[in-house]
C-alpha cells in the first residue's frame, strides 16, 4: 500500500513539474537557442551593419569583427583603437527576454578601453552559446571567470556607440533611439545621478557582469539624420 501511495505521489509530482515547465516555456518567447544559421549574416552585410554603430569619422578606421560558425573573427584591422561588431541577444543578462532571439542585431562600436576590458565578456558568452550551453550555464561560467580573474577588470573610460538606424535591440523597442553607453564597475547609478527626474542618464545595473551601463540618448543616428523619440520599455 505504501509503495502504491509513493508511486502515485511520484507520478503527481512529475506531472506537476512537467506542467510548470511547459507553462514557463510558454511565457518565454525564446526559451532556447535557434539553429546557428539564423544568427549568421553575409560577411559584407555584417561589416556594414557593424560600422553603422558609430559616425563614419569613428567607424571607418575601426577594427571589425563578424560572427562565424567558430565565433567572432576579425575581418578588418583598425587604426584608431575602436572595435565595431554586431551583438546578438546573448549580450544581455539572463532576464533579457530576447536572449535567444535570432532576429536581434545590435551594432556596437567600443572604444579601446571597452574593447580591451569589456568585449571579452561578450566573446566568452558567444563561445559558450556556440558550444550549446544553456543560459544558466553561460551566466555561471561568466561569473566564475570574473571571480577567478580569467576575464579582465573593467578599464576606466570604457564606452561605446550604439547609433545605428538599422539596429534591432528587441521585439518591443526595435531600433529604439541612438545612444552612447558608458561602462562603470559595480552598482553606480546613484553616484552618476542616473534614473532620477531631469537627468539625461539612464542606468541599467547588470550584476551578472559586475557593471552598470549608463546610457545617454543622442539626437541623431550615425548617418546624421534626426532621431525620433519613442518611449523606452527598459527591456535592454
Amino acid at each position: 500500500m505504501r509503495t502504491k501511495t509513493a508511486l502515485r505521489s511520484a507520478i503527481l509530482l512529475s506531472t506537476t513539474l512537467a506542467l510548470a515547465t511547459a507553462a514557463s516555456a510558454a511565457t518565454e518567447p525564446y526559451p532556447a537557442m535557434a539553429p546557428l544559421a539564423q544568427y549568421l549574416m553575409p560577411q559584407d552585410d555584417e561589416v556594414a551593419l557593424a560600422r553603422s554603430a558609430a559616425p563614419k569619422a569613428v567607424s571607418d578606421d575601426a577594427e571589425v569583427m563578424v560572427l562565424t560558425k567558430q565565433g567572432y573573427v576579425t575581418v578588418a584591422k583598425g587604426g584608431n583603437g575602436f572595435l565595431c561588431l554586431v551583438e546578438r541577444g546573448w549580450a544581455g543578462d539572463s532576464s533579457f527576454a530576447d536572449f535567444w532571439n535570432p532576429r536581434q542585431r545590435a551594432p556596437i562600436c567600443f572604444n579601446a578601453a571597452a574593447a580591451r576590458s569589456y568585449t571579452p565578456i561578450f566573446l566568452m558568452k558567444t563561445r559558450l552559446a556556440l558550444e550549446g550551453r544553456s543560459k544558466r550555464e553561460i551566466v555561471d561560467a561568466t561569473s566564475a571567470a570574473l571571480d577567478s580573474k580569467q576575464l579582465p577588470e573593467l578599464a576606466p573610460g570604457a564606452m561605446c556607440y550604439m547609433m545605428s538606424k538599422q539596429q534591432y535591440l528587441n521585439d518591443e523597442d526595435k531600433a529604439w533611439r541612438p545612444h552612447l553607453m558608458f561602462f562603470v564597475p559595480g552598482s553606480a547609478a546613484k553616484t552618476w545621478g542616473a534614473n532620477v527626474p531631469g537627468s539625461p542618464l539612464i542606468a541599467a545595473d547588470v550584476p551578472e557582469e559586475r557593471v552598470t551601463i549608463m546610457m545617454m540618448v543622442a539626437a541623431k543616428w550615425s548617418d546624421g539624420t534626426p532621431a525620433t523619440a519613442p518611449a523606452m520599455s527598459m527591456n535592454h
